[in-house]
Protein backbone atom coordinates (compact mmCIF):
# COMPACT_ATOMS: atom_id res chain seq x y z
CA UNK A 1 0.00 0.00 0.00
CA UNK A 2 1.09 3.81 -1.19
CA UNK A 3 1.61 6.58 1.42
CA UNK A 4 -0.75 8.70 -0.72
CA UNK A 5 -3.06 5.70 -0.75
CA UNK A 6 -2.97 5.21 2.91
CA UNK A 7 -3.42 9.06 3.35
CA UNK A 8 -7.11 8.47 1.17
CA UNK A 9 -7.79 5.76 3.62
CA UNK A 10 -10.78 6.87 6.30
CA UNK A 11 -10.16 6.34 9.94
CA UNK A 12 -13.04 3.82 9.78
CA UNK A 13 -12.16 2.14 6.93
CA UNK A 14 -8.93 1.73 8.37
CA UNK A 15 -10.41 0.09 11.85
CA UNK A 16 -12.36 -2.48 9.82
CA UNK A 17 -9.20 -3.54 8.04
CA UNK A 18 -7.43 -3.61 11.80
CA UNK A 19 -10.22 -5.62 13.35
CA UNK A 20 -10.26 -8.31 10.00
CA UNK A 21 -6.44 -8.14 10.56
CA UNK A 22 -7.06 -9.31 14.34
CA UNK A 23 -9.56 -11.84 13.77
CA UNK A 24 -7.77 -13.32 10.78
CA UNK A 25 -4.98 -13.44 13.70
CA UNK A 26 -6.85 -14.74 16.32
CA UNK A 27 -8.51 -17.80 14.12
CA UNK A 28 -4.92 -18.82 12.33
CA UNK A 29 -3.63 -18.84 16.34
CA UNK A 30 -6.54 -20.89 17.59
CA UNK A 31 -6.50 -23.12 14.37
CA UNK A 32 -2.68 -23.36 14.97
CA UNK A 33 -3.12 -24.13 18.76
CA UNK A 34 -5.98 -27.13 18.48
CA UNK A 35 -4.14 -28.57 15.64
CA UNK A 36 -0.79 -28.24 17.60
CA UNK A 37 -3.01 -30.22 20.82
CA UNK A 38 -3.89 -32.81 18.43
CA UNK A 39 -0.88 -33.59 16.45
CA UNK A 40 1.12 -33.57 19.53
CA UNK A 41 -0.94 -36.07 21.17
CA UNK A 42 -1.86 -38.04 18.08
CA UNK A 43 2.05 -38.34 17.76
CA UNK A 44 2.37 -39.52 21.09
CA UNK A 45 -0.16 -41.92 21.35
CA UNK A 46 0.82 -43.40 17.82
CA UNK A 47 4.52 -43.75 19.48
CA UNK A 48 3.58 -45.38 22.49
CA UNK A 49 3.53 -49.12 21.16
CA UNK A 50 7.05 -48.61 20.63
CA UNK A 51 8.39 -46.41 22.87
CA UNK A 52 6.44 -48.09 25.87
CA UNK A 53 5.35 -51.26 25.10
CA UNK A 54 4.60 -51.30 29.36
CA UNK A 55 1.90 -48.89 28.33
CA UNK A 56 0.32 -49.50 24.70
CA UNK A 57 -1.97 -52.70 24.61
CA UNK A 58 -0.43 -55.94 24.31
CA UNK A 59 -2.31 -56.72 22.29
CA UNK A 60 -4.09 -54.54 20.02
CA UNK A 61 -7.82 -55.20 19.18
CA UNK A 62 -8.00 -58.23 17.30
CA UNK A 63 -10.86 -59.02 14.82
CA UNK A 64 -11.25 -62.19 17.19
CA UNK A 65 -14.33 -61.10 18.52
CA UNK A 66 -15.43 -64.40 19.55
CA UNK A 67 -18.64 -64.35 22.36
CA UNK A 68 -17.51 -64.93 25.85
CA UNK A 69 -18.92 -66.79 28.38
CA UNK A 70 -18.22 -66.62 32.11
CA UNK A 71 -19.82 -69.30 33.94
CA UNK A 72 -19.41 -70.62 38.20
CA UNK A 73 -19.45 -67.11 38.96
CA UNK A 74 -21.10 -65.04 41.90
CA UNK A 75 -23.23 -61.22 39.99
CA UNK A 76 -23.39 -58.01 41.45
CA UNK A 77 -25.37 -56.48 39.20
CA UNK A 78 -25.18 -52.49 40.13
CA UNK A 79 -28.35 -52.23 41.63
CA UNK A 80 -28.67 -55.25 43.77
CA UNK A 81 -27.59 -55.46 47.68
CA UNK A 82 -26.26 -59.16 47.40
CA UNK A 83 -24.87 -61.23 44.66
CA UNK A 84 -26.65 -63.68 42.82
CA UNK A 85 -25.85 -67.24 42.38
CA UNK A 86 -26.13 -69.93 39.52
CA UNK A 87 -25.77 -67.27 36.78
CA UNK A 88 -24.09 -67.42 33.57
CA UNK A 89 -23.39 -63.96 31.23
CA UNK A 90 -22.56 -63.93 27.75
CA UNK A 91 -20.27 -61.26 26.39
CA UNK A 92 -20.74 -60.77 22.80
CA UNK A 93 -18.90 -57.56 20.81
CA UNK A 94 -18.90 -54.71 22.87
CA UNK A 95 -21.65 -55.52 24.93
CA UNK A 96 -24.13 -58.12 27.38
CA UNK A 97 -25.89 -60.45 25.59
CA UNK A 98 -27.54 -62.56 27.79
CA UNK A 99 -27.53 -62.96 31.74
CA UNK A 100 -29.21 -65.93 32.63
CA UNK A 101 -29.30 -69.01 35.10
CA UNK A 102 -28.96 -72.60 34.57
CA UNK A 103 -26.28 -74.19 32.10
CA UNK A 104 -25.12 -71.77 29.61
CA UNK A 105 -25.84 -72.01 25.93
CA UNK A 106 -23.52 -73.59 23.30
CA UNK A 107 -21.79 -71.20 21.38
CA UNK A 108 -19.62 -72.13 18.34
CA UNK A 109 -15.86 -70.86 18.54
CA UNK A 110 -17.19 -68.79 21.80
CA UNK A 111 -14.55 -68.98 24.38
CA UNK A 112 -15.39 -69.98 28.16
CA UNK A 113 -14.18 -68.48 31.62
CA UNK A 114 -14.54 -70.74 34.68
CA UNK A 115 -14.80 -67.65 37.09
CA UNK A 116 -13.72 -70.18 39.96
CA UNK A 117 -17.01 -68.97 41.96
CA UNK A 118 -15.85 -65.04 42.40
CA UNK A 119 -17.97 -62.21 42.45
CA UNK A 120 -18.46 -60.81 38.87
CA UNK A 121 -19.08 -56.88 39.37
CA UNK A 122 -19.38 -53.88 36.96
CA UNK A 123 -16.55 -51.90 36.01
CA UNK A 124 -16.20 -48.70 38.50
CA UNK A 125 -16.62 -45.22 37.62
CA UNK A 126 -14.76 -42.10 39.20
CA UNK A 127 -16.48 -39.33 38.78
CA UNK A 128 -13.56 -36.63 39.89
CA UNK A 129 -11.06 -37.80 38.00
CA UNK A 130 -8.26 -35.04 36.36
CA UNK A 131 -6.27 -37.56 33.57
CA UNK A 132 -3.94 -35.37 32.58
CA UNK A 133 -3.05 -34.37 36.30
CA UNK A 134 -3.20 -37.58 38.03
CA UNK A 135 0.24 -38.67 38.17
CA UNK A 136 2.63 -35.86 37.84
CA UNK A 137 3.80 -33.01 40.06
CA UNK A 138 2.04 -29.79 39.55
CA UNK A 139 5.79 -28.10 39.05
CA UNK A 140 5.97 -30.43 35.73
CA UNK A 141 2.73 -29.71 34.21
CA UNK A 142 3.12 -26.50 34.55
CA UNK A 143 6.63 -26.42 33.26
CA UNK A 144 7.23 -29.26 31.11
CA UNK A 145 6.56 -29.55 27.26
CA UNK A 146 3.04 -30.55 27.70
CA UNK A 147 3.41 -33.33 25.29
CA UNK A 148 5.17 -35.02 28.06
CA UNK A 149 2.05 -34.74 29.95
CA UNK A 150 0.07 -36.06 27.96
CA UNK A 151 2.40 -39.65 27.33
CA UNK A 152 2.35 -39.04 31.21
CA UNK A 153 -1.18 -39.20 31.31
CA UNK A 154 -1.31 -42.09 28.40
CA UNK A 155 0.59 -44.19 31.08
CA UNK A 156 -1.24 -43.27 33.95
CA UNK A 157 -4.99 -44.08 31.49
CA UNK A 158 -3.73 -47.57 31.69
CA UNK A 159 -2.70 -48.06 35.40
CA UNK A 160 -6.13 -46.39 36.08
CA UNK A 161 -7.85 -48.98 34.30
CA UNK A 162 -5.93 -51.29 35.86
CA UNK A 163 -7.36 -50.35 39.01
CA UNK A 164 -10.79 -51.55 38.12
CA UNK A 165 -11.62 -48.20 36.78
CA UNK A 166 -13.75 -48.80 33.45
CA UNK A 167 -15.05 -45.16 33.02
CA UNK A 168 -13.69 -41.85 34.53
CA UNK A 169 -15.58 -37.97 34.30
CA UNK A 170 -12.81 -35.94 33.40
CA UNK A 171 -13.06 -32.99 35.07
CA UNK A 172 -10.79 -30.49 33.66
CA UNK A 173 -8.60 -30.39 31.06
CA UNK A 174 -7.37 -31.32 27.80
CA UNK A 175 -8.22 -35.04 27.57
CA UNK A 176 -9.99 -35.40 24.26
CA UNK A 177 -6.66 -36.74 22.02
CA UNK A 178 -6.37 -38.96 25.31
CA UNK A 179 -9.56 -40.26 24.84
CA UNK A 180 -9.56 -40.85 21.20
CA UNK A 181 -6.63 -43.03 21.42
CA UNK A 182 -8.47 -44.95 24.16
CA UNK A 183 -11.55 -45.25 22.07
CA UNK A 184 -9.37 -46.14 18.66
CA UNK A 185 -7.28 -49.01 20.62
CA UNK A 186 -4.05 -47.30 20.05
CA UNK A 187 -3.69 -47.03 24.31
CA UNK A 188 -5.49 -48.91 27.20
CA UNK A 189 -7.80 -46.59 29.19
CA UNK A 190 -10.89 -45.96 30.86
CA UNK A 191 -14.03 -44.39 28.87
CA UNK A 192 -13.34 -40.72 29.36
CA UNK A 193 -16.24 -38.52 29.34
CA UNK A 194 -14.39 -35.06 29.01
CA UNK A 195 -15.19 -31.90 30.24
CA UNK A 196 -12.43 -29.55 28.34
CA UNK A 197 -10.67 -26.33 30.25
CA UNK A 198 -12.08 -25.49 33.20
CA UNK A 199 -13.70 -22.11 32.70
CA UNK A 200 -12.96 -19.77 35.54
CA UNK A 201 -12.79 -16.50 35.87
CA UNK A 202 -9.47 -13.67 36.53
CA UNK A 203 -8.10 -15.08 39.67
CA UNK A 204 -10.60 -17.95 40.23
CA UNK A 205 -9.18 -21.25 40.46
CA UNK A 206 -7.67 -22.56 37.93
CA UNK A 207 -6.03 -19.69 36.97
CA UNK A 208 -2.50 -20.51 37.23
CA UNK A 209 -1.23 -17.89 35.12
CA UNK A 210 1.87 -15.75 36.54
CA UNK A 211 1.96 -12.43 37.17
CA UNK A 212 4.13 -11.51 34.50
CA UNK A 213 0.87 -12.79 32.27
CA UNK A 214 -0.70 -9.69 33.74
CA UNK A 215 -2.81 -7.65 32.97
CA UNK A 216 -5.09 -9.82 30.78
CA UNK A 217 -5.58 -8.31 27.53
CA UNK A 218 -7.97 -9.52 24.48
CA UNK A 219 -5.24 -10.45 22.27
CA UNK A 220 -3.31 -11.82 25.17
CA UNK A 221 -3.69 -15.78 25.95
CA UNK A 222 -2.20 -17.47 28.62
CA UNK A 223 -0.40 -21.05 28.52
CA UNK A 224 -2.42 -22.78 30.41
CA UNK A 225 -5.33 -21.28 28.13
CA UNK A 226 -3.79 -22.46 25.10
CA UNK A 227 -2.77 -26.02 26.36
CA UNK A 228 -6.68 -26.69 27.53
CA UNK A 229 -6.11 -26.81 31.28
CA UNK A 230 -8.34 -23.70 31.82
CA UNK A 231 -10.17 -20.89 30.19
CA UNK A 232 -10.65 -17.15 31.79
CA UNK A 233 -14.44 -16.05 31.20
CA UNK A 234 -15.56 -12.69 32.95
CA UNK A 235 -18.58 -11.95 31.31
CA UNK A 236 -21.74 -13.26 30.01
CA UNK A 237 -20.78 -13.27 26.73
CA UNK A 238 -17.48 -14.81 27.51
CA UNK A 239 -19.24 -17.44 29.43
CA UNK A 240 -20.84 -18.86 26.18
CA UNK A 241 -17.80 -18.76 24.07
CA UNK A 242 -15.52 -20.46 26.18
CA UNK A 243 -18.41 -23.46 26.94
CA UNK A 244 -19.63 -23.65 23.38
CA UNK A 245 -15.60 -23.87 22.58
CA UNK A 246 -15.47 -26.90 25.08
CA UNK A 247 -18.42 -28.24 22.90
CA UNK A 248 -17.05 -27.90 20.10
CA UNK A 249 -13.51 -29.98 20.46
CA UNK A 250 -16.29 -33.00 22.17
CA UNK A 251 -17.30 -32.39 25.80
CA UNK A 252 -19.76 -34.03 27.21
CA UNK A 253 -20.33 -31.72 29.32
CA UNK A 254 -18.61 -28.78 31.21
CA UNK A 255 -17.05 -27.74 34.20
CA UNK A 256 -17.34 -24.01 35.71
CA UNK A 257 -15.25 -22.81 38.76
CA UNK A 258 -18.03 -20.91 41.01
CA UNK A 259 -15.21 -20.05 44.15
CA UNK A 260 -11.74 -20.93 45.03
CA UNK A 261 -9.69 -24.20 45.19
CA UNK A 262 -7.10 -25.81 47.09
CA UNK A 263 -4.01 -26.20 44.69
CA UNK A 264 -4.34 -23.07 42.85
CA UNK A 265 -2.07 -19.99 44.56
CA UNK A 266 -4.24 -16.97 45.30
CA UNK A 267 -7.79 -18.77 45.39
CA UNK A 268 -9.31 -18.86 48.77
CA UNK A 269 -11.82 -21.18 49.48
CA UNK A 270 -14.60 -18.19 50.60
CA UNK A 271 -14.29 -16.29 47.19
CA UNK A 272 -16.97 -16.29 45.12
CA UNK A 273 -16.25 -15.94 41.03
CA UNK A 274 -19.09 -16.08 38.32
CA UNK A 275 -22.09 -13.78 39.62
CA UNK A 276 -25.68 -16.04 38.98
CA UNK A 277 -26.35 -14.91 35.74
CA UNK A 278 -22.80 -15.46 34.24
CA UNK A 279 -23.26 -19.19 35.71
CA UNK A 280 -27.13 -19.63 34.40
CA UNK A 281 -25.49 -18.41 31.24
CA UNK A 282 -23.26 -21.42 30.84
CA UNK A 283 -25.95 -23.31 32.48
CA UNK A 284 -28.25 -22.45 28.98
CA UNK A 285 -25.59 -23.05 26.43
CA UNK A 286 -24.61 -26.07 27.96
CA UNK A 287 -28.71 -26.93 27.92
CA UNK A 288 -28.86 -25.38 24.30
CA UNK A 289 -25.94 -28.82 23.81
CA UNK A 290 -27.89 -31.14 25.31
CA UNK A 291 -26.09 -31.51 28.54
CA UNK A 292 -25.42 -29.85 32.09
CA UNK A 293 -22.84 -28.30 33.96
CA UNK A 294 -20.57 -29.85 36.37
CA UNK A 295 -19.72 -26.72 39.01
CA UNK A 296 -17.18 -26.72 41.20
CA UNK A 297 -18.65 -25.17 44.77
CA UNK A 298 -17.01 -25.80 48.33
CA UNK A 299 -18.88 -23.30 50.66
CA UNK A 300 -22.57 -22.69 51.44
CA UNK A 301 -22.91 -19.46 49.21
CA UNK A 302 -21.23 -20.80 45.93
CA UNK A 303 -23.77 -23.80 46.51
CA UNK A 304 -26.47 -21.70 46.67
CA UNK A 305 -25.50 -19.68 43.84
CA UNK A 306 -25.33 -23.10 42.05
CA UNK A 307 -28.21 -24.16 42.79
CA UNK A 308 -30.38 -20.89 41.93
CA UNK A 309 -28.80 -20.72 38.39
CA UNK A 310 -30.01 -24.33 37.38
CA UNK A 311 -26.39 -26.10 37.98
CA UNK A 312 -27.28 -29.51 37.79
CA UNK A 313 -24.21 -30.96 39.84
CA UNK A 314 -22.55 -29.41 42.32
CA UNK A 315 -18.56 -30.13 42.90
CA UNK A 316 -16.95 -30.87 46.47
CA UNK A 317 -19.43 -29.13 48.80
CA UNK A 318 -17.10 -30.13 51.57
CA UNK A 319 -17.88 -27.14 53.83
CA UNK A 320 -22.21 -27.43 53.45
CA UNK A 321 -24.49 -26.23 56.18
CA UNK A 322 -27.59 -27.76 57.26
CA UNK A 323 -30.01 -25.57 54.76
CA UNK A 324 -27.66 -25.75 51.71
CA UNK A 325 -28.37 -29.44 51.84
CA UNK A 326 -31.72 -29.16 52.61
CA UNK A 327 -31.91 -26.93 48.93
CA UNK A 328 -29.81 -29.11 47.08
CA UNK A 329 -32.39 -32.37 48.03
CA UNK A 330 -35.24 -30.70 47.02
CA UNK A 331 -33.64 -28.91 43.85
CA UNK A 332 -32.72 -33.00 42.75
CA UNK A 333 -29.08 -31.15 42.44
CA UNK A 334 -26.50 -33.79 42.19
CA UNK A 335 -23.58 -33.82 44.88
CA UNK A 336 -20.05 -35.19 43.51
CA UNK A 337 -18.21 -35.42 46.51
CA UNK A 338 -15.02 -37.17 47.49
CA UNK A 339 -14.06 -38.90 50.74
CA UNK A 340 -10.89 -36.80 51.92
CA UNK A 341 -10.08 -38.12 55.64
CA UNK A 342 -6.37 -37.04 55.73
CA UNK A 343 -3.35 -35.37 53.93
CA UNK A 344 -2.11 -38.73 52.72
CA UNK A 345 -5.09 -38.07 50.19
CA UNK A 346 -3.35 -35.65 48.35
CA UNK A 347 -0.17 -34.78 47.33
CA UNK A 348 2.09 -33.16 49.37
CA UNK A 349 0.89 -29.53 50.25
CA UNK A 350 2.58 -26.20 52.49
CA UNK A 351 1.11 -23.08 53.06
CA UNK A 352 -1.82 -21.67 52.19
CA UNK A 353 -2.95 -24.58 50.53
CA UNK A 354 -2.14 -27.12 53.10
CA UNK A 355 -4.47 -25.35 55.33
CA UNK A 356 -7.13 -24.85 52.43
CA UNK A 357 -7.11 -28.47 51.92
CA UNK A 358 -7.28 -29.29 56.33
CA UNK A 359 -10.65 -27.16 56.08
CA UNK A 360 -11.67 -29.70 53.07
CA UNK A 361 -11.10 -33.01 55.66
CA UNK A 362 -12.68 -31.15 58.65
CA UNK A 363 -15.87 -31.21 56.17
CA UNK A 364 -15.90 -34.18 54.60
CA UNK A 365 -17.95 -36.48 57.65
CA UNK A 366 -20.45 -33.69 58.59
CA UNK A 367 -21.20 -33.13 54.63
CA UNK A 368 -21.86 -37.03 54.00
CA UNK A 369 -23.74 -37.04 57.31
CA UNK A 370 -25.83 -34.12 55.74
CA UNK A 371 -26.23 -35.86 52.35
CA UNK A 372 -27.14 -39.00 53.97
CA UNK A 373 -29.73 -36.79 56.19
CA UNK A 374 -31.69 -35.24 53.58
CA UNK A 375 -30.98 -37.95 51.04
CA UNK A 376 -29.26 -36.11 48.00
CA UNK A 377 -28.41 -37.97 45.12
CA UNK A 378 -24.61 -38.30 45.99
CA UNK A 379 -21.74 -39.80 43.59
CA UNK A 380 -18.56 -40.43 43.94
CA UNK A 381 -15.19 -39.43 42.84
CA UNK A 382 -11.85 -39.02 44.04
CA UNK A 383 -9.86 -36.06 42.69
CA UNK A 384 -6.72 -37.02 43.18
CA UNK A 385 -4.13 -34.86 41.43
CA UNK A 386 -0.44 -34.45 41.20
CA UNK A 387 1.40 -37.76 42.25
CA UNK A 388 1.55 -40.98 40.86
CA UNK A 389 1.67 -42.97 44.65
CA UNK A 390 -1.31 -40.65 45.42
CA UNK A 391 -3.03 -41.89 42.26
CA UNK A 392 -3.17 -45.26 43.47
CA UNK A 393 -4.96 -44.63 46.18
CA UNK A 394 -8.03 -44.64 44.02
CA UNK A 395 -9.86 -48.09 45.31
CA UNK A 396 -8.77 -47.23 48.94
CA UNK A 397 -11.03 -43.66 48.42
CA UNK A 398 -13.99 -45.95 47.17
CA UNK A 399 -13.44 -48.31 50.44
CA UNK A 400 -13.53 -45.21 52.84
CA UNK A 401 -17.06 -44.53 51.91
CA UNK A 402 -17.84 -47.39 54.26
CA UNK A 403 -17.30 -44.69 57.04
CA UNK A 404 -20.72 -43.57 55.79
CA UNK A 405 -22.74 -45.81 54.38
CA UNK A 406 -23.15 -49.72 53.20
CA UNK A 407 -20.88 -51.74 51.19
CA UNK A 408 -23.85 -51.96 48.93
CA UNK A 409 -24.80 -48.17 48.77
CA UNK A 410 -20.95 -47.56 47.84
CA UNK A 411 -20.88 -49.84 44.84
CA UNK A 412 -24.06 -48.56 43.71
CA UNK A 413 -23.00 -45.56 43.61
CA UNK A 414 -19.61 -46.35 42.37
CA UNK A 415 -21.49 -48.16 39.51
CA UNK A 416 -25.09 -47.80 38.79
CA UNK A 417 -25.85 -44.58 40.36
CA UNK A 418 -22.62 -42.69 38.45
CA UNK A 419 -24.24 -43.66 34.83
CA UNK A 420 -27.06 -41.83 36.17
CA UNK A 421 -25.01 -38.80 36.03
CA UNK A 422 -23.30 -39.57 33.27
CA UNK A 423 -26.46 -39.82 31.30
CA UNK A 424 -27.32 -36.19 31.75
CA UNK A 425 -24.86 -35.39 29.26
CA UNK A 426 -27.83 -36.51 26.79
CA UNK A 427 -27.33 -35.55 23.10
CA UNK A 428 -23.46 -35.56 23.98
CA UNK A 429 -22.93 -38.84 25.73
CA UNK A 430 -20.18 -40.40 24.15
CA UNK A 431 -21.77 -43.72 25.11
CA UNK A 432 -24.64 -44.04 24.87
CA UNK A 433 -25.94 -47.74 26.20
CA UNK A 434 -26.02 -48.96 29.71
CA UNK A 435 -22.87 -48.46 32.15
CA UNK A 436 -22.29 -49.35 35.51
CA UNK A 437 -24.83 -52.42 35.32
CA UNK A 438 -24.71 -56.21 34.04
CA UNK A 439 -27.44 -56.50 32.38
CA UNK A 440 -28.35 -56.97 28.58
CA UNK A 441 -27.61 -54.73 26.39
CA UNK A 442 -25.28 -53.27 28.64
CA UNK A 443 -21.93 -52.20 27.69
CA UNK A 444 -19.18 -55.56 28.90
CA UNK A 445 -17.25 -53.36 31.31
CA UNK A 446 -16.52 -55.68 34.40
CA UNK A 447 -14.41 -56.93 37.07
CA UNK A 448 -13.88 -60.29 38.27
CA UNK A 449 -12.99 -59.80 42.10
CA UNK A 450 -11.05 -62.00 44.70
CA UNK A 451 -13.41 -61.26 47.72
CA UNK A 452 -16.96 -59.97 48.00
CA UNK A 453 -16.29 -56.69 48.27
CA UNK A 454 -20.29 -56.36 49.33
CA UNK A 455 -18.49 -57.45 52.47
CA UNK A 456 -15.51 -56.04 52.44
CA UNK A 457 -14.85 -53.20 50.28
CA UNK A 458 -10.92 -53.33 50.85
CA UNK A 459 -10.72 -55.78 48.45
CA UNK A 460 -11.28 -53.50 45.79
CA UNK A 461 -8.18 -51.18 47.32
CA UNK A 462 -5.70 -53.88 46.41
CA UNK A 463 -6.52 -54.40 42.19
CA UNK A 464 -3.73 -55.86 41.86
CA UNK A 465 -3.77 -58.74 43.81
CA UNK A 466 -7.71 -58.78 43.85
CA UNK A 467 -9.18 -58.20 40.40
CA UNK A 468 -8.35 -61.26 38.33
CA UNK A 469 -10.13 -60.15 34.99
CA UNK A 470 -10.80 -56.82 33.65
CA UNK A 471 -13.10 -56.44 30.83
CA UNK A 472 -13.79 -53.46 28.81
CA UNK A 473 -16.07 -52.98 25.87
CA UNK A 474 -15.75 -56.81 25.78
CA UNK A 475 -12.32 -56.27 25.56
CA UNK A 476 -9.65 -57.94 27.95
CA UNK A 477 -7.15 -56.44 29.42
CA UNK A 478 -5.93 -58.61 32.60
CA UNK A 479 -6.89 -62.47 32.52
CA UNK A 480 -5.51 -64.18 35.87
CA UNK A 481 -7.87 -66.60 35.23
CA UNK A 482 -7.86 -70.30 33.42
CA UNK A 483 -9.04 -69.80 29.72
CA UNK A 484 -10.31 -72.58 28.42
CA UNK A 485 -12.35 -73.41 24.82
Amino acid sequence: MTASTERHLSQGALACLCARSQAAYANRRISADLSRRGFVVGVGASLLASLFPGIARAAVPSADRRPVILTNLRLYDGKSAQVQDGLFLVVEGTTIAQVGQGQPPAREGARVLDCGGRVVMPGLIDMHWHALLAALPIQTILQADFAFVHIAAAAEARNTLMRGFTTIRDAGGPSFALKQAIDSGIIDGPRIYPSGAMITTTGGHGDFRQLFELPRTSSRVSQTEVDGGAAIADSEDEVRMRVREQFLQGASQVKMVGCGGVSSPRSPLDMLTFTEQQLRAGVETARDWGSYVMNHAYTPEAMQRSIAAGVQCIEHGHLMDDATAAKLASSGTWLSMQPFMDESDVAPLSGPGRLRFLEVIAGTAKTYGLAAKHGIKTAFGTDLIFSAAVAQRQGLMLANMRHWYSNADVLRMATAANAQLLALSGHRNPYPAKLGVLEQGAYADLLVVEGNPLDDLMVLAQPEKNLRLIMKDGQIHKDHLSLRT
